[in-house]
């Protein structure tokens, strides 16, 4: 079954310097219908303004993964991890045992980007950091696999978590039609363009979550950026 979340139905807040849209309760927005997809906690749509940002502050045992759509982020921890990610780009932050982190937005444009939580396979892992840059190229085939839980896929370029979870993503040129594989539950997030998923309309800044089917079919009326958050059921 997938269920539409429409853009203009998500929980908001202005704090001037940051504009963000809650797929599901987070600070100051709280809806009891909306506490998560399975071991997915938070997806947050923000809009970061230029020389702005997150300051240090701490997290314990959660998967973080920041995707960059518009502008760059810049990151530092107290690991000694340091990096700018841009778009089109991906960041992971598994907190494990405690670490402390600052997000900034150094450029001088406004950032914009999905920030994504997941709850870990194992508590208390040693903190880690990483980032990657993905082809931005359109495709007509099949989505790019950014993120994974499964080591194995570290050999074919994608970003490590600590939970068994995938993400995919990139651009379905116009007028492509993909069916992609879901593996446990999916929860889909719409960019830019517009597209069928499962004969359910997107367009940008929807999401819609997915369950108990073993594929999606997605038709892009236009080329369209997407991801797909396929992730187990809550474990905690």
């Amino acid at each position: 079954m997938i269920t539409k979340h429409a853009y203009k139905d998500l929980g908001q807040h202005n704090y001037n310097w940051l504009k963000a849209r809650y797929h599901f309760s987070f600070a100051e927005y709280y809806d009891p219908q909306r506490l998560g997809f399975g071991a997915l906690r938070v997806i947050n749509d923000d809009i970061i303004s230029a020389g702005k940002g997150f300051g240090m502050h701490p997290h314990k045992d959660m998967e973080i993964i920041t995707y960059v759509r518009k502008g760059a982020i810049s990151h530092k921890d107290s690991m000694g991890n340091e990096g700018r990610t841009a778009a089109g780009s991906v960041q992971v932050m598994s907190a494990g045992s405690g670490i402390y982190h600052s997000e900034k937005n150094a450029e001088s444009e406004d950032t914009k980007l999905y920030q994504i939580w997941i709850e870990p396979r194992e508590m208390n892992v040693t903190p880690r950091w990483d980032s990657k840059d993905f082809p931005a190229a359109p495709v007509n085939d099949a989505l790019a696999l950014l993120v994974s839980g499964d080591k194995k896929d570290i050999q074919n370029g994608a970003l490590y978590i600590n939970q068994d979870a995938y993400i995919y993503g990139g651009v379905i040129q116009k007028d492509a039609r993909i069916t992609h594989k879901i593996h446990q539950q999916a929860y889909i997030l719409l960019s830019k363009g517009a597209a069928e998923i499962n004969g359910v309309l997107l367009e940008q800044g929807d999401g819609a979550s997915l369950d108990n089917a073993e594929d999606v079919t997605i038709t892009a009326q236009q080329d369209t950026e997407i991801l797909i958050i396929d992730v187990p059921k809550a474990q905690h």
